[in-house]
C-alpha cells in the first residue's frame, strides 16, 4: 500500500514560487514519461487496476519501472493505492511501448502477477503523459514537486510518501500558509485526470 499526501498548486506562479522556496533543498530532478495499459478486454480497469510503464528520461542513466496500481482511493488530500513495481531494462519498456503486445513476452515479476491474477492475455496501450517531477529532502520527508503536461493543459501538484500522512499534511499545509502559497486537496488521481480529458476545475 502506497500512502501519499497530495496537494494540488492552483497555477505556474504558486509552483514556481514553490520551487524557490524548496531550492535549499533540492536532490534532484526527474524528466518522466508515464504511459498506461489495460487488459485487452478490460481485466485491468473493470478490477479498478491499471499498468504503468514510467521511464526516467534526459539522463546518462536511462530508467524504466513497470508498475501495477489498484484500488486508489484519494480522501482529504491523502492517496492510498496498493502499487507493485519493479525495474526493467529501458530498451525491453521503449519495445513495450511501441508494441503493447510484447508486455506478454516480457519476464516480470509484476507482469507474470498480472496474467495469473487478472488473467490478462494481452494488452492495450492507452496513452499517457509527462511530468518533471523536482524532489527534495525538507523536515526528514521526501517532497515531490510535479509539473505534469497533458495534452489538455498543465497540472501542479505536491506528493510526499508517509505513514503519518495527516502529521505530514498540516506540517506541509502550515509551510505553504506561512509563505503564503496557495493550494487545495488533490482529489483526482494524475492517472484519472488523463482519463478524464480535462483538468479538474
Amino acid at each position: 500500500m502506497e500512502i501519499e499526501v497530495k496537494l494540488r498548486l492552483p497555477n505556474k506562479a504558486s509552483y514556481q514560487k514553490l520551487l524557490s522556496l524548496l531550492s535549499p533543498f533540492h536532490i534532484i530532478t526527474h524528466n518522466q514519461h508515464n504511459t498506461f495499459f489495460d487488459g485487452s478486454a478490460s481485466e485491468l480497469s473493470s478490477r479498478r487496476a491499471i499498468l504503468r510503464l514510467r521511464f526516467h528520461e534526459q539522463t546518462n542513466l536511462p530508467k524504466c519501472f513497470i508498475c501495477l496500481k489498484a484500488k486508489a482511493i484519494i480522501s482529504n488530500g491523502v492517496s492510498r493505492v496498493e502499487e507493485d513495481e519493479e525495474e526493467v531494462d529501458p530498451a525491453i519498456g521503449r519495445a513495450c511501448f511501441e508494441d503493447p503486445g510484447k508486455l506478454t513476452e516480457v519476464d516480470s515479476r509484476v507482469l507474470r502477477r498480472i496474467k495469473e491474477e487478472f488473467g490478462v492475455s494481452g494488452f492495450l496501450g492507452l496513452g499517457g503523459f509527462r511530468n518533471v517531477r523536482n524532489v527534495y529532502e525538507w523536515n526528514e520527508v521526501k517532497l515531490e514537486v510535479d509539473e505534469v503536461k497533458y495534452e489538455f493543459g498543465d497540472l501542479y501538484e505536491v506528493e510526499c510518501e508517509s505513514v503519518e500522512p495527516e502529521r505530514v499534511k498540516v506540517m506541509i499545509e502550515e509551510f505553504f500558509k506561512e509563505n503564503g502559497i496557495e493550494y487545495s486537496d488533490s482529489a483526482m488521481s494524475k492517472f484519472a485526470i488523463f482519463r478524464a480529458g480535462k483538468l479538474p476545475t
